[in-house]
């Protein structure tokens, strides 16, 4: 094992779509440590089928790298690539704990972008050393002054630090892997006594059971050692320690400062938790490793499976899930219209979307999902507060004093010319544009705070749409604002369904039920009866559609005769259907709830 002064930690951190995965190729291939034959699609760390598909990175990658530097010394260079999107910034969060250095990388044709100043600053919480990477200068729209300017504008990192280089082309690599060699400090011992090591990631294997990412601080792990989990004192032997190269390769040990894998003997997916801190049991640590925070979901779904029967497959299918992604959250909850489920915590939109669709492939289970919702904190007339993340439990609107919903304060970062564009955009969502700065000649950064429940579904897509694609942005949680809100029931044949129930705006509650009836009443198939849809606010109706009954013509079998006969007939069938309308039930197919979804997204 090589000593602590030979040994570099470091991550890829930038926007999103700024080239970090293509960089992390490049320099796999400069070290060697993978043949460019055997480099089976770009993007080599990035596994996962949706990362591929999407062009984006997902979960945090850890690999290492043998690297002889110009000195003539060999270094083991730790490498962990990181998303570039805001919704998994708690992935970045945990491999910045884990590492003492960062490639900043910055698109050389749209400068600094909003999360990549909120990335530079949660590398500057955790004391790391960054180099800043200008990317894609061989791109004929590259403009290399502007990023230096924003660079030292912006982030005041001094433009003499910056590497120019094309991740796609091989130019400039050389540079970098000399300078993370030279400027990122090699790890330091950890003061405490005893052997420990930080969990930053694990996964969940049908064969092996858990394996736990970890960097080791101090002391050292080898097969059949017996390792304790500090956060639940459980005990466990190793069966196989290793490192990633990019594949898991078993090693004799994991000493101090390195990065890699142990495999305990344990196959509950919810005995380990993410950010635990791991010691031996003969040489213990008696502190937890600092640089973790819980993480606190921002916005809520319910998962509930299409076949009741799967009901307890999906539970530990998500248990499988949330050992992979401790930003994730369930817990069980029951549904008058979709029977059992779960009520699940995302970080965002697009942490939903990648979770849903994990669900689907990975672990092959039909669900269906309700609309995302936040957390309302919902005052009562006896002074008490409570949260509400689902609209179904909201009380009665007589026990209510007011309901305060989440803000955020957003910053969006676009060429000049679209700021008119932008302040429409967010006066529309009911937010407030609170400061603009200008960041160089070109280009604008809008701070503005807008609630949480407006941003959820196509917030971000129109952002994109009305700044040609230039526009960026990154949020962090703004408090609480106490505002006009109300609960939106939607009855179909006078029965609430609560999967359809939505907290609103009194100026959007019309609007918004108008456009969720006539949804409804578009899949919802006719019946024996009239099926009534309706809009209602605090039991008043306030939109109505109408599913029109099938109809069999009674009249066929008069031939003739007086029309008080044809209207005896009509009568009767009148009467049938007002009784089968009080016993019918309506059936409520599937597409329903993926249509009201939709309409929300449009």
């Amino acid at each position: 094992m090589p000593e602590l002064k030979y040994i570099r930690n470091f991550s890829i951190i930038a926007h999103i779509d700024h080239g970090k995965s293509t960089l992390a190729d490049r320099l796999l291939e400069a070290t060697g440590t993978i043949e460019k034959r055997d480099l089976t699609h770009d993007q080599l760390l990035d596994a996962m089928d949706l990362e591929q598909e999407r062009g984006i990175t997902i979960k945090a990658h850890p690999v290492r790298m043998a690297y002889k530097a110009s000195d003539g010394d060999e270094y083991e260079l730790n490498l962990i690539d990181t998303p570039g999107h805001v919704d998994f910034a708690y992935e970045v969060s945990r491999s910045l704990a884990a590492c003492e250095g960062a490639l900043l990388v910055i698109d050389a044709t749209q400068g600094v972008q909003a999360q990549t100043v909120a990335n530079v600053q949660l590398a500057m919480r955790h004391n790391l050393h960054i180099i800043p990477v200008i990317n894609k200068i061989d791109l004929p729209a590259a403009d290399v002054p502007m990023c230096l300017e924003q660079m030292e504008e912006i982030l005041a990192i001094p433009r003499e630090e910056a590497i120019a280089v094309s991740a796609k082309e091989g130019t400039g690599i050389p540079e970098v892997l000399e300078a993370i060699v030279k400027f990122i400090p090699p790890p330091k011992p950890y003061p405490s006594a005893g052997t420990s090591a930080l969990v930053f990631d694990s996964i969940y294997d049908a064969y092996r059971g858990v394996v736990t990412y970890l960097r080791v601080f101090n002391g050292s792990f080898k097969r059949g050692d017996k390792l304790r989990l500090l956060s639940t004192g459980l005990e466990s032997e190793i069966k196989e320690v290793g490192v990633f190269k990019p594949s898991m390769t078993a090693t004799p040990e994991l000493s101090a400062g390195s990065v890699g894998y142990i495999i305990p003997n344990i196959k509950t997916p919810t005995d380990t938790r993410i950010g635990d801190t791991i010691t031996e049991v003969k040489d213990p640590c008696t502190e937890p490793l600092p640089g973790f925070q819980e993480v606190k979901p921002m916005v809520f779904s319910g998962i509930y499976p299409i076949d009741s029967a799967d009901y307890d497959q999906l539970r530990f299918s998500m248990a499988k899930l949330q050992l992979n992604d401790a930003a994730f959250t369930y817990q069980a909850e029951t549904s008058a219209a979709l029977g059992f489920g779960f009520r699940c915590g995302f970080l965002g939109l697009l942490h939903m979307e990648i979770i849903q669709e994990r669900l689907r492939r990975e672990y092959n289970m039909d669900i269906i999902a309700t609309y995302p919702s936040v957390i309302y904190h919902v005052y009562l007339t006896n002074g008490t507060m409570i949260e509400v993340d689902n609209p179904v439990r909201l009380p009665d609107p007589a026990e209510i004093d007011r309901i305060e919903e989440p803000l955020i304060s957003a910053h969006i970062m676009s060429p000049n010319q679209y700021i008119g564009d932008i302040m429409n955009l967010v006066m529309q969502k009911r937010g407030i544009c609170t400061k603009t700065d200008s960041v160089d000649g070109s280009h604008v950064m809008i701070t503005a705070t807008i609630p949480m429940h407006e941003i959820l579904i196509d917030f971000h897509d129109k952002l994109k749409s009305i700044t040609r694609g230039y526009g960026s942005m990154d949020y962090e949680h703004a408090g609480y604002r106490a505002d006009k809100l109300v609960k939106l029931d939607i009855l179909v044949n006078g029965e609430p369904v609560d999967a359809f129930a939505t907290i609103v705006h009194t100026d959007l509650a019309y609007s918004r039920g108008r456009m969720l009836a006539e949804r409804l009443a578009n899949v919802i198939p006719q019946h024996m009866f009239q099926v009534a849809i309706q809009a209602a606010v605090g039991g008043k109706v306030i939109a109505r559609e109408t599913v029109r009954a099938f109809r069999k013509n009674v009249l066929a079998k008069c031939y003739g005769g007086d029309i008080t006969r044809k209207r005896k007939l009509l009568e009767k069938q009148k009467e049938g259907k007002k009784r089968m309308k009080q016993i019918g039930k309506v059936n409520i197919p599937q597409e329903a709830f993926v249509e009201v979804l939709k309409s929300n997204a449009e």
